[in-house]
């Protein structure tokens, strides 16, 4: 049986209530700004000539300066974009970019659609220029294939409106040199290496996909994203049979050890990593790494009371309710039968009943519409709580005892069952 939490209950409810009462005047007149400027916005792709435009509003909204190299470079790079505009009589009011890329969901790659450079004159701001950018790019991402997408939002609030939720964090580490790991000499070899995404990628992807919502990353995304925007030194650990067990990307610098990237596939290839950063002291005075959330540094750690934050970080949505939950890898070993009742204001393709028939093999084969009771059990969220449950982020019995998930117990346990546990983890940013 499942605990029910009176608590936690009345407490989301509280929180919906006081968020409509704040939301409601400011809804009413984004609104009624939509109403307004109806006649004269239109929402299409972002021409070449344009190009000059976009990154005069990217460099006012991200305050930035672009050299003209960079400017020649980025132009060069629109070219492969799917870029959307907001034109209010015929003047680019407000811009986004749909990156085409994927990421791994419980170990299998699922098509992504990644928003970025999401960006408004301040002029035009509280029309619902945005509110259309995402209806199309809904749109556009579910007709490419896209089941899911990710964001890094300015405000969580603000993208929630429009079925995005939180998905991943991180956890940030700064440690003294004098708290580092002391560890004795490790088996194997550390080797200096150059960028080398032929090296480090089959390295990357096997730490990858262990964890929800991390990228699958293509060479272009190493070079650009990956070589071409952290700067520093690359180490990869090979063990006693000379086969390459994790590496590490970091920068020293105003005696800072930056580490960018640590991937290690076994605790040999972490002990030896470790090592290789703490033989650093006589040049640092501290170091500073981003891990998963459930990372378990300090435990290793002879004196654990360093300085640690935990970071909420990227929010995620599913597009296609139907195309996700077929292609998800559930729990195999049994067959079941769960009923879902999705609520998706955004998405009206999301907004129904899905009958999902899971077969031993952990694969659904997804039926929608239909009756909305029946021999099946039933549960009801909205889209954003579904996202959150189907990445693991969070649990259905947590989902439910806060109010987020509704319905009947079997169904619950069922699910609790056939979701796979798993952390999840972005190490990239777009």
């Amino acid at each position: 049986m499942v605990a029910r939490g009176n608590f936690y209950a009345a407490l989301v409810q509280s929180t919906k209530k006081l968020m409509r009462m704040e939301g409601g005047t400011a809804m009413s007149h984004l609104q009624q700004q939509e109403v307004n400027e109806a006649a004269s916005v239109e929402i299409r792709p972002i021409p070449e000539e344009h190009f000059p435009d976009t990154l005069n509003l990217w460099s006012f909204a991200f305050q930035m300066t672009y050299t003209p190299e960079d400017i020649e470079r980025r132009k060069l790079d629109m070219r492969d974009y799917e870029l959307l505009g907001a034109y209010v009589e015929d003047r680019l009011a407000a811009a986004m970019n749909i990156l085409d890329l994927k990421t791994w969901i419980q170990g299998k790659a699922f098509d992504m659609g990644g928003i970025a450079s999401v960006a408004t004159w301040p002029e035009y701001r509280r029309g619902g220029l945005v509110k259309r950018l995402l209806d199309n790019a809904l749109h556009s991402m579910r007709d490419k294939g896209q089941t899911v997408s990710f964001l890094h939002p300015f405000q969580f609030g603000f993208y929630r409106r429009f079925g995005w939720e939180t998905y991943a964090e991180y956890k940030t580490y700064e440690i003294p040199t004098a708290l580092m790991p002391k560890l004795s000499p490790q088996p194997g070899r550390i080797v200096r290496s150059s960028p080398d995404a032929g090296l480090l990628n089959p390295l990357y992807e096997a730490y990858a996909s262990r964890y929800n919502g991390s990228l699958v990353r293509s060479e272009k995304w190493w070079k650009d994203r990956i070589f071409g925007r952290r700067q520093g030194e690359i180490a990869v650990y090979y063990d006693e049979a000379g086969q390459p067990g994790g590496y590490v990307h970091y920068q020293v610098k105003d005696r800072v050890c930056t580490v960018h990237e640590l991937v290690a596939l076994h605790h040999g290839a972490r002990l030896a990593l470790w090592r290789f950063l703490a033989d650093h002291d006589s040049m640092i005075d501290k170091l500073k790494l981003n891990a998963p959330a459930d990372d378990r540094l300090p435990f290793l750690l002879d004196n654990p009371r360093i300085k640690q934050e935990l970071v909420p970080y990227f929010m995620a949505r599913i597009v296609d309710v139907s195309g996700f939950l077929e292609k998800y890898p559930f729990v195999s070993g049994v067959e079941d039968c769960v009923r879902l009742e999705i609520n998706d204001a955004q998405a009206a393709w999301n907004n129904g009943t899905f009958l999902l028939k899971i077969d031993e093999s952990g694969t659904a084969k997804v039926e929608t519409g239909g009756p909305e009771t029946g021999e099946h059990p039933v549960l009801s969220c909205d889209i954003q709580t579904l996202t959150a449950m189907m990445l693991s982020y969070q649990r259905p019995a947590f989902l439910h005892e806060i109010g987020r998930l509704q319905g009947q117990e079997d169904a619950l346990d069922a699910l609790e069952r056939l979701i796979p546990c798993r952390q999840t983890y972005l190490p990239d940013f777009f």
